[in-house]
């Protein structure tokens, strides 16, 4: 059991670590308002991932993942988010003013765990994650339900870990990042990713 576990955790840590739209909308966060607002938003999508887990383990995760309209619609929700992320990014590259010391651009912090939140409920590809990939990685030993909550935590927990420690990384260096032009052509970078990973959702077949 515990060879299997680590061989999921292995997995899971290297699917963890590819970029997403999660990285990009730290990555956002943390330019735009520091350091404890981009770890508000990857607490949002540990939050997320959690509450895919709780549907997953009750088997709502596979209804939507069997479904063709249910994926539909949230797959559509999901990339018009991140295209409206994507938008405001290249708003905001309009600016050039640096924001006022302590006050974060973008919203407080509640706002931030929203974000983070609304970015994975409305990512299906999760749902697809949990029901197909995941029951592959569950251990032998152990219940169906409970093999699966645990890979959920640990996916949940290497997450967090990962984004956390990117957001702390990326807000060290926000001086650089708030100077005028380099601003500019960062936030047009990150909103052209989110309105690609946007279209991508929405294109993707389930």
């Amino acid at each position: 059991m515990w060879t299997q576990t680590a061989t999921a955790a292995g997995v899971l840590a290297l699917l963890t670590v590819v970029p997403g739209p999660d990285m990009a909308v730290v990555t956002k966060r943390a330019i735009a308002s520091g350091r404890a607002e981009a770890l508000r938003t990857a607490a949002g999508i540990t939050t997320g991932l959690l509450v895919w887990g709780v549907c997953t383990v009750a088997g709502l995760a596979a209804v939507l993942a069997a479904s063709a309209e249910a994926y539909f619609v949230v797959k559509i929700l999901g990339a018009v988010y991140l295209a409206y992320l994507g938008a405001q990014a290249l708003w905001q590259s309009r600016r050039t003013a640096r924001p006022e010391p302590g006050r974060p651009m973008g919203g407080g912090s509640k706002r931030a765990f929203t974000t983070g939140l609304t970015t994975n409920i409305l990512n299906p590809k999760i749902a697809v994650f949990y029901t197909g990939l995941l029951p592959t990685l569950a251990p032998d030993g152990l219940p169906a339900a409970t093999g699966m909550a645990l890979l959920v935590a640990l996916h949940a927990a290497l997450t967090l870990s990962w984004l956390g420690g990117y957001a702390c990384l990326v807000s060290r260096a926000r001086g650089v990042f708030q100077r005028p032009r380099v601003r500019r052509v960062l936030d047009r970078v990150t909103g052209v990713v989110l309105i690609g990973f946007g279209a991508r959702i929405a294109t993707e077949a389930p």
